[in-house]
């Protein structure tokens, strides 16, 4: 996974899966599999804006097990328009799941939520400008979003002292 700030404010987020098996095996699509040789090699492409909405997408799957799976690629062009943010994995299914997508693409784009956060969300190349975070609106995407960020625990003490459902030392 990897994300570039481009020079118009935009953000280019890339996830690559290659699956790679330590033995030869039969495929009939393929006339068969090498030892090493990608059984899997697909990679997406998101273009985001500064409210993580998906400007553009590409799917690329370079190997794939069956001839059929590249076909599905056309599917994802659905998700332009919508926002990452929360609820994004059931928009994900909603939109691309089950015989309308792909696993391993889906796999991919749920992961892309954090890697869009991670890279966008506090850099001043988001808006040009210090970006002013809203403690409250970046609890509502964090709290009880993991371990770390547990509603009753000292991260969301320390930093989202209002969402603290914790005991309170005096």
């Amino acid at each position: 996974m990897a994300a570039y700030a481009r020079d118009d404010g935009l953000w280019d987020l890339e996830g690559q899966l290659i699956d790679v098996k330590p033995y030869a095996f039969a495929n009939k699509d393929r006339g068969g599999i090498e030892a090493g040789e990608p059984l899997h090699d697909m990679l997406v492409r998101l273009t985001i804006d500064n409210h993580f909405e998906i400007m553009a997408i590409d799917v690329a799957m370079d190997s794939t097990p069956y001839s059929i799976c590249p076909r599905i690629t056309p599917n994802f062009q659905e998700l332009v328009g919508h926002r990452i943010g929360p609820g994004w994995r059931r928009k994900l299914k909603e939109i691309a799941g089950g015989v309308k997508g792909c696993t391993h693409v889906l796999e991919l784009l749920g992961t892309m939520a954090t890697v869009a956060y991670q890279a966008a969300y506090s850099s001043e190349k988001v808006t040009g400008k210090k970006r002013v975070k809203d403690p409250s609106a970046t609890a509502k995407f964090m709290v009880n979003t993991c371990h770390a960020y547990r509603a009753d625990g000292p991260v969301v003490q320390e930093y989202f002292p209002d969402h603290y459902t914790g005991d309170r030392k005096s």
